[in-house]
């Protein structure tokens, strides 16, 4: 059952407030992140209730993105909006190729080693980190996994990942169970 949770991402965070004039600093989860403000929707939440803004006018400011609130014009009301969390519509996400994916998409998914011969079940997909590198999968062990080891495998299609199959649940990955 999809519930408004399901619908939304979350996209960023207000992390600090930015001049006299209600601007807030932004934490972005978006890649880019330029890619946040392409969104027409956002959705606060972190204090009482959730509750949509607007933003205008965000930018890069040193190393950090700032933006403002629209109705939000000093630094008081600023303060108000810190550490509140920014979600927009998945529905709003743009289309990727058909051998492309979202990090929402592969949370869950159920990872299977075919290596040397053997199939066995690694654990689940429960987050991604970006490492500069390459992106790499954080399993846990799920039931019927192979042990109750976390796993870290990097994310390098075609040669670590051989397949991704979102309506089964499933990743299959050449990967040494040991490792």
């Amino acid at each position: 059952m999809n519930t408004p949770e399901d619908q939304m991402l979350l996209a960023g965070r207000i992390s600090g407030v930015y001049g006299i004039k209600g601007w807030v600093k932004l934490q972005i989860f978006t890649d880019p992140p330029e890619n946040f403000f392409a969104f027409r929707s956002h959705l606060i939440k972190g204090r009482r209730n959730a509750e949509a803004i607007e933003l205008a006018d965000g930018r890069i400011q040193g190393k950090a993105w700032v933006a403002r609130v629209v109705g939000v014009d000093n630094r008081t009301d600023a303060e108000l909006l810190q550490g509140t969390e920014i979600w927009v519509p998945r529905s709003e996400l743009p289309v990727l190729d058909s051998d492309e994916y979202y990090w929402h998409q592969l949370q869950g998914l159920q990872v299977w080693s075919e290596h040397e011969g053997q199939k066995l079940l690694l654990g689940e997909i429960d987050h991604l980190l970006e490492t500069g590198a390459n992106d790499v999968l954080v399993l846990r062990p799920c039931e019927g996994s192979a042990d109750e080891r976390e796993r870290l495998i990097p994310y390098l299609p075609d040669t670590v990942i051989l397949s991704v199959e979102l309506e089964n649940g499933t990743m299959t990955v050449d990967w040494h169970p040991e490792d």
